[in-house]
């Protein structure tokens, strides 16, 4: 009968020293002794992709993606040649891999680059000799043979698309929380851990903020029906399991409240109110690989309108620059931005078939003095812009109001 294989992924706070890396390898080494065939999946020791982009900006503030990519992709190889030491000092065989090794084939698009095939041919031969193989996260190479980097949480994806391509049975998401809760636990001091999340709920959440996945990892793992497990190196528990929707999680109005400081607000001023404007200034953001969130354009007044967007603290700098030569072109007034927001949103499959939760939502920040400036909804959210200093506050009240920590 051939052997089980498990995927596990290790993020940045699990292996970021060496009593941690030895502390993963002695988990690791375990799942093997049960009969398992493991891949494991490594970030990039600790804090060490952060302190990378800080020695490029110590250089210069815009950086070329390509050189960029060189440079944090470095951090991973440290981690992946660790781990497979520790794993050789407990008696296990290991062998560690790049992205590339590993047949990790990517786009183009240096810094977030999306994965168009993964040869692991590799990886099966290196199974069959009993090996433990450990792929460095985050990374890939394209048709060019150049280094690609996935963006932030991209070993998620890593993990996933490996998961996928050997028919893992599951995919386990190892992090330094034990789940996925219904607010920040370091937020809200009563935050419950969730047993069961939807693959949809789950995107919804890790797009908005929750730091625990990829939502890019998700996506892929809801098109390919592979669950997750997200639990914590740092204990046994069981964690939270991310699935395919099952019925009584419709009764569950709400799931969790989740926060985002890392987004800017850009807004368009006096953009001249013609047709076909609108798709010029975001065809634009689209050639440059910007990805926009919220969008509002205001009502026209003497045919002129401003239109507001917000985008991501890394792709910030490039729109802004950007902005400005669109600003010209277009024959609007200009370009102004706002770093000083955060995005609050309340997430639930409930809510397809509940009312009155906007409702509770804007009452309850009302109530707290709390002004919103933007918003945003679709079928299981709504997101709000708020003030960056009232985000915190804004969580702590809408997780009381949802009774969220029953």
């Amino acid at each position: 009968m051939a052997k089980k294989i498990i995927v596990q992924k290790y993020g940045g706070s699990s292996v970021a020293n060496t009593e941690r890396i030895i502390n993963v390898a002695k988990r690791v080494a375990s799942y093997k002794s049960k009969g398992y065939d493991v891949v494991v999946v490594v970030s990039a020791l600790g804090d060490t992709t952060d302190e990378l982009l800080e020695l490029a900006s110590k250089i210069t503030k815009s950086p070329p993606e390509r050189e960029l990519d060189m440079l944090i992709s470095t951090g991973e190889q440290i981690s992946v040649a660790l781990l497979a030491m520790a794993l050789h000092k407990f008696g296990k065989e290991a062998i560690s891999f790049t992205g590339a090794q590993v047949g990790i084939i990517t786009d183009s698009s240096h810094t977030k680059a999306r994965i168009i095939d993964v040869n692991a041919k590799k990886i099966r031969q290196e199974l069959a000799k009993g090996k433990i193989v450990v792929v460095a996260g985050f990374q890939g190479v394209n048709m060019d043979q150049e280094i690609t980097t996935l963006g932030r949480g991209g070993s998620d994806l890593t993990a996933v698309a490996l998961a996928k391509v050997l028919g893992a049975g599951v995919c386990e998401i190892y992090t330094d929380v034990d789940g996925v809760y219904t607010a920040d636990p370091r937020l809200v001091k009563n935050a419950k851990k969730l047993d069961k999340v939807s693959y949809e709920e789950m995107l919804e959440l890790a797009s908005l903020g929750s730091q625990v996945l990829q939502a890019r990892s998700v996506e892929v793992a809801s098109k390919f029906n592979i669950p997750l497990h997200i639990r914590s190196s740092f204990s046994d528990k069981e964690g939270t399991l991310i699935t395919k929707e099952v019925k009584k999680m419709e009764d569950v109005l709400v799931s969790g409240v989740t926060l985002n400081k890392t987004e800017s607000k850009v807004t368009v001023c006096d953009v001249p109110d013609k047709p076909g404007i609108a798709a010029r200034i975001f065809t634009e953001l689209a050639k440059a690989n910007v990805n926009i969130d919220m969008i509002i354009q205001n009502v026209s007044r003497t045919g002129y309108t401003d239109v507001s967007f917000t985008v991501v603290a890394g792709d910030f700098n490039k729109t802004l620059k950007l902005m400005k030569r669109v600003v010209k072109e277009i024959g609007a007034a200009d370009v102004i931005f706002d770093k000083d927001i955060a995005k609050v949103s309340v997430v639930g499959i409930g809510m397809r078939s509940h009312s009155g939760v906007a409702a509770t939502m804007f009452k309850t920040l009302a109530a707290g003095k709390i002004n919103i400036e933007m918003i945003s909804t679709s079928e299981i959210k709504i997101s709000c812009v708020v003030r960056k200093k009232k985000g915190e506050e804004a969580v702590k009240t809408l997780h009381k109001a949802f009774n969220l920590g029953r």
